[in-house]
């Protein structure tokens, strides 16, 4: 891999004699690590090194065939790379009790599934992408990894920032000029510049002058990149010191993780090399915000006309679908039957109000005249009780016949009516069964598009 002749120039100045140990690290091989979805009860792999800075995270000896895994399309484990799992050591120093937290700059989804295992019980995540297209790459990833404490949008942070105060917790993977991703996209060098740097450090400071208000005074921003020069990082750092009146926190680290510190100012700020960390290059700076008197954002009053409406009646049976219904708040949107946690009930119509949602807690099931086809979300929540259900155990083949939206035919005494069909004992979604075949409900845009199949496929197993 060839370097930007200006990166090297640059980098070499802030690095001095280190940086040949930097563009070797970059000529390596690019670890490939994952993070486990405690959630749905997977255990460690059975092979495998652990990511100091994050529990359930472990790298693996090889690259596994993950289109071709089953517990992969479950939402039982997610690729991620490991620097940036360093975001658990913020969350388990400074967060300790239930929170709203949003990530603002969420596809496709590492982070975000990464902060739906870690705030604890009782948190709200809203999870947001302002490109359209990734913000459905981003809903697809947090529908399989099952929390139904989440809200995906999809709004310029200029939007979100009028939500005033609403945010104890965000996290701001800003868009920047990739320098870290060298290694794993060789491409981005061809596009990197030094005016690509300038106008991504003034593109980040616009953005967290954007969401500013709607973190509450004494709240926590993160602020993440993938690059290494100081204007994108240490100097936007000493900006919103400078200019937003934060105070910069200390993160705990240990030696032997070989995080560096700043390379300009002396505010706390973590960075991770390739040739010192085993992952990519990574930044973070945890900010808090000045304490101040508190504003709450309000819903909208509804018109007479929706107040007058009759509200439609939920399916009863659609209740029975749920492990605990009781902590629930069910609603109709036209055809399609939600479930939203009560406790957080209140904000989401605010941010239904507001904001462009995605998706939202959990959709259960579309109303189809007399029937209601159970919906894909179910299958993959954390929520769902399986009780509610037929079961029927798939090998790997048809699996992969299902994930590849085809035609199944489910042999012994399965009942006609909705299947949830499993992979290992893990969910993977519902068939509808009519005894001489299985109409296959997997989403169609989801579905494994490839006819390639690789001579050896490697999977994740649990066993050494």
């Amino acid at each position: 891999m060839a370097l930007p002749t200006e990166f090297i120039t640059r980098t070499r100045a802030l690095l001095g004699q280190e940086f040949e140990q930097l563009e070797a690290a970059l000529q390596a091989d690019v670890p490939v690590s994952i993070r486990i979805n405690k959630s749905k009860g997977l255990s460690a792999p059975g092979q495998g090194e652990e990511v100091a800075w994050c529990e359930n995270g472990y790298y693996l000896p090889e690259r596994l065939s993950f289109t071709f895994d089953p517990l992969f399309h479950a939402g039982t484990y997610y690729v991620q790379e490991a620097s940036s799992m360093f975001l658990e050591q913020v969350v388990r120093k400074y967060v300790s009790e239930p929170v709203k937290c949003l990530d603002l700059c969420a596809a496709p989804g590492g982070k975000s599934t990464h902060l739906s295992s870690l705030l604890p019980e009782g948190s709200l995540l809203v999870s947001n992408e302002v490109i359209r297209s990734r913000s459905h790459i981003l809903a697809e990833n947090m529908t399989k990894w099952g929390n139904p404490n989440t809200i995906v949008v999809n709004n310029d942070p200029e939007e979100i920032g009028r939500l005033t105060h609403l945010f104890d917790l965000i996290v701001t993977d800003v868009p920047c000029s990739g320098e870290g991703m060298f290694r794993k996209d060789t491409d981005s060098t061809g596009e990197w510049s030094v005016a690509n740097v300038e106008l991504c450090a003034a593109r980040s400071r616009r953005i967290i002058h954007d969401i500013w208000n709607a973190l509450k005074p004494g709240g926590l921003l993160v602020y993440s990149t993938c690059t290494y020069n100081t204007e994108e990082d240490e100097e936007n750092i000493h900006y919103i010191i400078e200019e937003l009146d934060a105070e910069a926190l200390t993160v705990p680290t240990q030696e032997a993780w070989q995080i560096a510190g700043p390379l300009k100012y002396n505010h706390p700020v973590y960075r991770f090399f390739p040739h010192r960390t085993k992952g990519e290059g990574f930044f973070l700076a945890v900010l808090r915000k000045a304490e101040g008197e508190r504003e709450e954002v309000r819903l909208k009053t509804k018109n007479k006309r929706e107040k007058g409406k009759t509200a439609p009646v939920i399916p009863a049976i659609v209740r029975n679908w749920l492990s605990e219904p009781e902590v629930f708040c069910f609603e109709m949107c036209e055809d399609t039957v939600q479930a939203f946690p009560s406790t957080h009930y209140e904000t989401y119509q605010l941010i239904a109000d507001r904001l462009r949602i995605v998706t939202a807690g959990i959709r259960l099931g579309e109303v189809k005249g007399k029937d209601i086809l159970p919906a894909h979300a179910l299958a993959m929540s954390t929520a769902l009780n399986k009780k509610s259900f037929t079961t029927v155990e798939l090998s790997w083949e048809d699996a992969i016949r299902y994930l590849k939206k085809e035609a199944l035919l489910l042999l012994g005494e399965t009942p006609k009516g909705y299947v949830l069909v499993c992979y290992r004992d893990y969910p993977l979604g519902f068939v509808k069964h009519l005894g001489n075949r299985a109409n296959n409900l997997y989403p169609q845009e989801w579905r494994i598009r490839t006819g390639y199949l690789p001579e050896k496929v490697l999977l994740f197993s649990e066993k050494a």
